[in-house]
């Protein structure tokens, strides 16, 4: 579609139209006060191959994940992706493909969020999967919307170890529904007292485990207490490679896991689009958000797929919706489910097994760093360090030496004591020399 700018008659005759004498008679509604005076400081238009230039200018200002050694992590975390994986989602009939709204046409759309499916139950070791959200904050956020259908209580309570932004789209969420939130203060040590804030009023407790400072956590008597209580627990990860490794939520009695599937299959692109993975028992099904795919056999037999439930406002009434989600992450879905493939329950092992090795390494060798304490016990391939100068500031002098050391857990949550609070991710990509490298500059920094 070409692109036509309006004439000036054009926008006398579209003003006439509507009954207006001018274009500021539409902002009539809008406080003066609250209007600028005159046009923002912004370049005059340039052309195609001046803004290619400026913009390549800006672009070359930032260090690319993929240029340093690189150790961030906090909810999204750099891990190789085969070659394969791009090269299929890049297919046309992926690629430019949309949510079917005959579904049954679309068999290969249907087949794959199915093999999805398949592998996140299998994953998460829980029943039933659904074909996946936008990202593991707002799955979280719609997995406490779900624990109260299911349990008629308005209440959650949510750990100190939970990602700061995972707690803070809840907060949002719940407040528009007049929800409450009891949000338990950070827990660097996983030492909270979370047991002591369930009782029959609650619908739910979120924990989060690797947790956002990197601990493990047991949640199985949480699971318990929860139950004993008549509440639900949902667990939690943003590290979803952990899943080759720790003992699965479903193994702890976890009633909805829910959380961020951008490591496997999908790299960090600035940020986004993710994948939000979303697991229950199967007895919560009906009140699961999103869709779920089905197998089926058509009438001569032959294997087919269906779209078995999609409770969203555009097929059920509104009233009856479980989420207001209008689509799916389908093709990170893809993505996860090619790596998925590849990897098979031998490679996700490996891959896991070689992220905390790696992790375990780094850990050490910081640790006989002077300013440097390891504050975990255990962790998967994150945790968080304790230093003698701001985090912050210690970030920004080893990104003046080239190399990305972490994220200050202040920037995640600011003005709570959290300062000096440093959180590293080791993944399969950091080779010997990068650790050697990062832990001789920090050595150097402090």
């Amino acid at each position: 579609m070409r692109y036509l700018p309006l004439t000036e008659t054009d926008r006398e005759d579209m003003l006439a139209r509507i009954g207006v004498p001018d274009v500021d008679a539409l902002f009539s509604d809008v406080p003066a006060g609250k209007l600028l005076k005159e046009p923002l400081d912004l370049p005059r238009a340039k052309g195609e191959l001046e803004v290619e230039r400026i913009l390549g200018r800006l672009s070359a200002k930032n260090t690319a994940a993929g240029a340093v050694p690189f150790f961030v992590g906090a909810g999204a975390y750099k891990h190789h992706v085969p070659a394969t994986v791009d090269h299929l989602i890049q297919r046309s009939e992926f690629l430019t493909s949309y949510t079917p709204y005959q579904p049954e046409i679309a068999q290969g759309t249907l087949q794959y969020l199915f093999e999805f499916q398949t592998q996140v139950a299998a994953l998460t070791g829980m029943e039933v999967a659904n074909a996946s959200m936008y990202d593991g904050s707002t799955g979280t956020a719609e997995a406490v919307l779900m624990a109260h259908r299911v349990t008629r209580r308005r209440k959650a309570v949510l750990s100190g170890g939970l990602h700061p932004h995972y707690t803070q789209v809840v907060e949002t969420l719940s407040e528009m529904a007049s929800d409450e939130v009891v949000a338990l203060k950070p827990d660097v040590r996983a030492t909270e007292d979370i047991l002591s804030q369930i009782d029959d009023s609650v619908s739910c407790v979120v924990v989060q485990s690797p947790d956002v400072f990197g601990n493990l956590r047991d949640l199985k008597p949480i699971a318990d207490k929860a139950h004993a209580h008549g509440a639900l627990l949902i667990a939690v990860f943003t590290e979803v490679v952990s899943l080759g490794a720790v003992t699965p939520p479903g193994a702890q009695d976890a009633d909805i896991v829910v959380g961020e599937g951008q490591s496997i299959g999908n790299a960090l692109n600035f940020g986004g689009p993710y994948v939000g993975l979303f697991a229950a028992k199967s007895k919560y099904i009906r009140q699961m958000p999103g869709r779920l795919c089905g197998e089926t056999v058509d009438a001569d037999g032959r294997r087919g797929f269906v779209l078995t439930l999609s409770t969203r406002e555009q097929h059920i009434r509104r009233d009856k919706a479980t989420s207001n989600i209008c689509t799916n992450s389908g093709l990170c879905v893809l993505a996860f489910t090619i790596h998925m493939t590849l990897l098979g329950q031998a490679g996700l092992s490996r891959l896991a097994e070689v992220n905390h090795a790696n992790a375990v390494k780094l850990a050490d060798a910081l640790a006989g760093v002077k300013g440097v304490e390891v504050v975990n016990e255990s962790f998967f391939n994150e945790f968080t360090l304790k230093l003698s100068k701001p985090a912050a500031e210690v970030v920004e002098a080893m990104a003046a030496k080239g190399i990305l050391a972490g994220v200050p857990a202040s920037r995640l949550k600011p003005g709570v004591g959290l300062d000096d609070l440093l959180i590293v991710a080791n993944t399969e990509v950091n080779t010997d020399e990068d650790r050697a490298a990062f832990v001789a500059a920090l050595a150097e920094v402090l």
